[in-house]
């Protein structure tokens, strides 16, 4: 469910760009990664009903799947990333989307929850691996002219998860159960391991400089950063104390099947990738302050719509509620690109790089306070209850967004 941050690590200067490396082959295989990744962590939340039933087990205990995985993710990817900094950026890509790939089919004939809670954590740690090596090394690998291009490729990988990986992986597990999910994806990991093997040398990104702990700290040391590092913060709470929930709300106030449901999942993916892009464009013509300020306003009322639904019949709620659901996946999306825009201005050009890594672990712990504060909700039965609190979440982040900041890359 979650969009890759540029890079964790410092880019090389323009002469360690040899002229044989301007191919975009590279971070093409990079992104077949990115994409499988994206598509496991967005396609479980329809599932968990039905997980949850093959376990007979509840859907906020089932939930933990998530709140395991975003939490490990946001944890273990800082440290992993410096921990690993010494060795080969290819190997290190090689061994977390090889770690990846097993992962998903220890899920596929998991016997126990407890094996298959253990399998997410493997994917966790190994995504959490992957996502910044890639987005690093594909800048590293092509002339410093084509940087901001490979890098969009890697990260597109992402944004086509959130359009076909959801709606596809909703449509697979209710038509072959969730296991079979779980067994598309690690083809994905084996097709993108294969790519990278093949297709990247060794000696790729031989001189890349992976930013230290005390790096790490000198950047967050910032009040600037900090402030929007909070902003994501709330954001992401918001956009996770729902998103793994959809099939629970929707079964529960419009009286949707799995049909329904896979075909509501598809229409808040499509509408998600649409935000990505114009939150893109938005940014360059209007600023990132009013982009931002504007998808958290409008995030806040799709929350409170879906939560007002509640109180109709299902007939009556079918439009607002459907509606709600298609701002949501835009608004959640549109925020993304122009957030990372004003962290990459709040410090110097040096620093851009850990502030965004920084903000996609902020992201994901994010996600994991979400997902449980969903689930401890969803666990009283007063689903309403979810809504509510996660439009206020994103309101708190639009009140700490304020105009006037230094990081206006084309106006506020």
């Amino acid at each position: 469910m979650s969009k890759a941050s540029p890079s964790e690590a410092a880019l090389d200067p323009p002469k360690a760009y040899p002229s044989a490396h301007d191919s975009y082959w590279p971070a093409i295989f990079f992104a077949l990664g990115t994409f499988a990744i994206g598509t496991e962590g967005f396609m479980i939340a329809p599932l968990l009903p039905r997980m949850a039933a093959d376990f007979a087990m509840s859907v906020p205990a089932v939930a933990m799947l998530v709140v395991v995985f975003t939490l490990a993710l946001s944890l273990s990817s800082p440290l992993t990333t410096v921990a690993t900094s010494r060795l080969n950026r290819r190997d290190i890509l090689l061994l977390a989307m090889g770690v990846f790939t097993v992962a998903n089919l220890v899920a596929a004939t998991s016997s126990s929850f407890s094996s298959l809670l253990f399998s997410r954590l493997m994917m966790a740690v190994a995504a959490g691996l992957y996502i910044p090596n890639a987005n690093a090394l594909a800048g590293t690998v092509v002339g410093p002219e084509r940087r901001g291009r490979a890098l969009a490729i890697v990260s597109g990988g992402m944004t086509i998860a959130i359009a076909l990986g959801l709606p596809l992986g909703s449509l697979v597990g209710h038509a072959f159960g969730w296991r079979s999910t779980f067994l598309a994806v690690a083809v994905m990991g084996a097709v993108a391991f294969t790519g990278i093997l093949g297709g990247v040398g060794r000696a790729a990104g031989k001189q890349m400089h992976v930013a230290s702990l005390a790096e790490r700290l000198g950047v967050i040391g910032q009040a600037e950063v900090r402030r929007l590092l909070v902003v994501t913060l709330f954001w992401s709470v918001g956009a996770y104390m729902t998103y793994p929930y959809i099939a629970p709300y929707l079964a529960a106030v419009l009286d949707f099947g799995e049909t329904g449901i896979s075909a509501t999942v598809s229409l808040w993916g499509t509408f998600a990738a649409i935000g990505v892009m114009t939150g893109g464009s938005l940014t360059d013509r209007l600023g990132s302050n009013r982009v931002v300020r504007g998808s958290l306003l409008m995030l806040a009322a799709a929350f409170w719509t879906m939560a007002a639904a509640v109180s109709l019949s299902p007939s009556r709620a079918q439009i607002p509620a459907l509606l709600a659901i298609a701002a949501w996946g835009f608004s959640v999306w549109s925020f993304f690109p122009a957030q990372m825009a004003r962290l990459i201005a709040a410090g110097s050009p040096q620093q851009a790089s850990v502030a965004l890594s920084l903000n996609t672990s902020t992201m994901y712990f994010g996600f994991s306070l979400g997902s449980a504060l969903g689930a401890a909700v969803l666990d009283t039965g007063a689903i309403w209850g979810i809504g509510l609190l996660a439009g206020l979440s994103a309101v708190i982040g639009l009140r700490l967004t304020s105009p006037g900041q230094k990081n206006r890359p084309s106006g506020s």
